[in-house]
């Protein structure tokens, strides 16, 4: 949490408040590419002037991949030291930037008794930019894109909306939709621990659904997932396509695009 720190982020400490807890997660931690998409969502925090914090060291991971790997023990093991530590804070509601916490806090830590609002950012962004708290500008020429549905935001929770409608809100974007979108989307390969296993037998599930978005013509494939972006962002440049088409996420562009 060291670039947190060189941010000037607010570590809550136990009996502190705040109105939001940015949930920043193991790839927002750790990965060089997310930690530059949370690191712009702090700006847009601090740009809007929400209050904010992360729960810095004490913050472990929430657990989905054991659960998912069958490791119930060490999910709730892993689930009972973030309990404890919510509740000696107080905070009207977490933020996430990756779908998997947000389903995992949101729909599995209420298993175990939690009752805390949690939202991923698109929707907290097509707020700001529904009540005219956050205006996005145009980019330097017209740019061609299309959006690849997260299945944890998308079929898991109907997140389909609010990412396309702030893609929407950007002039100059031209959003192109893949044949397989929404409900009948297709998953990046990454999800359900597969980030971490080979495929052994036909082709890969990362490097079909970049085929079908430079099939829309699209310049930039926007995602709202640090799993998307890393599974799509290698099969882009084992396709030799990055030259053609960048993985971006929807943070990364709104920040972009943040009128100063």
């Amino acid at each position: 949490m060291l670039w947190t720190k060189k941010l000037g982020v607010k570590e809550v400490s136990p009996g502190e408040k705040v109105d939001v807890l940015f949930w920043v997660g193991c790839y927002g931690s750790y990965d060089d590419r997310n930690i530059n998409v949370a690191t712009c969502l702090i700006h847009i925090l601090n740009r809007v002037g929400i209050n904010f914090g992360v729960l810095g060291n004490t913050e472990w991971c929430c657990g989905i991949d054991l659960r998912r790997m069958g490791s119930e023990y060490l999910f709730q093991v892993n689930l009972e030291k973030n309990m404890n530590r919510f509740q000696q804070l107080k905070f009207q509601r977490i933020l996430t930037t990756c779908p998997h916490c947000f389903n995992t806090l949101k729909n599995e830590y209420p298993q175990f008794g939690a009752n805390f609002e949690v939202i991923h950012y698109t929707t907290l962004l097509e707020q700001l930019i529904q009540s005219g708290k956050m205006v996005l500008t145009s980019g330097d020429r017209t740019t061609k894109i299309t959006y690849h549905d997260s299945c944890y935001l998308g079929r898991y929770n109907g997140g389909y909306d609010p990412p396309r409608r702030i893609l929407e809100a950007m002039p100059n974007l031209l959003l192109s939709e893949m044949k397989r979108s929404r409900e009948k989307s297709f998953c990046c390969g990454g999800g359900g621990c597969h980030m971490w296993m080979e495929e052994r037998a036909g082709r890969r599930i990362n490097e079909t659904r970049v085929e079908e978005a430079a099939a829309t013509g699209a310049e930039i494939i926007a995602t709202v997932c640090p799993l998307c972006m890393i599974s799509l962002d290698s099969a882009v440049k084992v396709l030799n396509l990055d030259e053609r088409i960048r993985v971006l996420d929807i943070l990364e562009l709104a920040w972009e695009r943040v009128k100063l």
